[in-house]
């Protein structure tokens, strides 16, 4: 009997960071077990452990060195896929910067950090929409990081950017550690209805009480799954900041077992490898 074909595991958000690059404001005492380096060799045993092959290594820094930083391990590291970098949405030299970075294979998506910006409504502004406009055109991934209350200003920015393909990170970050669900719920069920966009089952563990259990995470991951179906849902570690919370095999694990009660093989293969190849891209 012939067995069939090993579908490449895809973890489609982690992060690397070199404290002496010196860009990275929110490595505090607040985190204090983050504030060392994180690099290729701390994950690799990790993945292996935990059967992921290959990564999407995502920006935790809002400069343009961090973008060609992680361009840099991408070129140098087998098992990272793909980066989603960061470029000022907000310049004039937009679109120059992103002619250049676009030029590299290993960029396949850009994030503003939205979550930490003081204008909630950021990616309204007119030079930003304009500039999403441009990612649009491009084909590149926009990565949504934001809280909750962020998502109504999401959503009036994609009805204003038809083409832009984007993923929700970490849920939007609902408040699981207080078991809150609205206006998260409707809030992200507006967002699904824009069949170009993604979410990521991510971040959950960071959000919810330090004794967490899958049953707190589980009507989080039941809504997403409903939302959005097992075409647009990625499975992502979020590491190293999931340490925060708990191990890589952990997070992996929490998120197949949520997850499996609610999809089989062939969906699960899709959340854990291929909609994140198709999503950013990737050659895997």
């Amino acid at each position: 009997m012939t067995s069939a074909p090993r579908v490449t595991t895809i973890d489609s958000h982690q992060h690397f960071w070199r404290l002496s690059r010196g860009d990275y404001g929110w490595l505090d005492d607040s985190v204090k077990p983050l504030v060392r380096d994180f690099m290729p060799e701390d994950l690799e045993p990790l993945l292996r452990r935990a059967g992921i092959d290959r990564t999407v290594l995502v920006q935790a820094a809002a400069t343009e060195a961090e973008t060609e930083f992680l361009l840099d391990i991408a070129a140098r590291t087998p098992f990272v896929a793909g980066v989603v970098g960061w470029l000022d949405m907000d310049s004039d030299g937009f679109p120059e910067r992103l002619a250049h970075h676009r030029a590299n294979p290993h960029l396949v998506g850009l994030r503003p950090m939205l979550q930490g910006l003081d204008d909630d409504a950021f990616i309204l502004r007119p030079r930003v929409l304009d500039n999403l406009r441009r990612v649009a055109d491009t084909g590149l991934a926009f990565d949504i990081l934001t809280f909750p209350r962020h998502l109504p200003h999401v959503a009036e920015a994609l009805e204003r950017v038809p083409g832009l393909r984007a993923v929700v990170d970490h849920l939007s970050k609902p408040s699981i550690a207080s078991g809150a669900l609205d206006p998260w719920r409707a809030d992200i069920a507006a967002i699904a209805a824009f069949p170009n966009v993604c979410c990521k089952v991510s971040g959950m563990v960071t959000e919810a009480k330090a004794d967490w259990a899958l049953a707190d995470l589980e009507p989080y991951v039941d809504h997403v799954a409903a939302c959005f179906g097992a075409d647009r849902l990625l499975f992502g570690s979020d590491w190293p900041v999931a340490t925060l919370a708990a191990s890589y095999g952990e997070v992996a694990h929490a998120a197949r077992v949520l997850l499996g009660r609610r999809f089989g093989v062939d969906d699960m293969a899709k959340v854990f490898g291929g909609n994140a190849a198709r999503f950013y891209g990737l050659a895997v």
